[in-house]
């Protein structure tokens, strides 16, 4: 073989190698490009499957909460209209007992006997009230207090101690778990 010839089947050698590597580079990109469209296509796909896991994540706490927020209404209105329940249940003996009292002044010739009778059953209607939470707001030689008392009357203070004092109550003011119910009716000493 002459040299001339070994150069020229080189040539088409290497000319035939670089075809074969060009082809062989172009394939590689083609099949990261696939790999790559397929990688962002499971990216789609598994983003996909997060959102709609999310969303139903969401619509079930949605449900829940409004679940819990018609639960809590029915509670309420079921409190309100049977709040009074308990103390109602408890106050009955008292009527009973009122009831009773009522039968026996008509036919009762002892007036101290219907007094201690009557005196018994107003201790014990205090005696519920209280366990229901319901406290006398004292008024004797307190200082008057517009959180507790409603003047009703100023009059001249027999001393000068009692100035700015109740000098007397004319209704009763009651707190229920410390808070005033209706506030003592008083007369104030200037």
């Amino acid at each position: 073989m002459k040299p001339e010839e070994k150069i020229n089947e080189e040539i088409e050698q290497n000319e035939v190698t670089d075809t074969q590597n060009e082809k062989a580079e172009e394939t590689a990109a083609a099949e990261e490009k696939v790999q790559a469209e397929l990688t962002d296509a499971e990216k789609l796909a598994d983003a996909e499957q997060k959102l709609a896991e999310l969303q139903d994540k969401y619509l079930r706490q949605v449900a829940e909460f409004d679940n819990y927020r018609k639960r809590t209404i029915k509670e309420k209105a079921d409190l309100i209209l049977n709040g009074a329940e308990k103390t109602i249940t408890a106050i009955l003996p008292v009527l009973d007992d009122m009831e009773r009292a009522l039968k026996n002044m008509e036919t009762a010739e002892d007036v101290a006997a219907v007094k201690e009778g009557v005196d018994l059953i107003m201790q014990k209607f205090i005696k519920i009230l209280e366990n229901q939470g319901v406290k006398k707001i004292e008024t004797e030689n307190a200082d008057f207090n517009t959180d507790l008392h409603e003047a009703i009357a100023q009059i001249p203070a027999p001393a000068d101690e009692m100035k700015g004092k109740v000098i007397d109550c004319v209704q009763t003011g009651y707190t229920l778990n410390d808070k005033v119910i209706r506030h003592s009716k008083v007369a104030v000493g200037l």
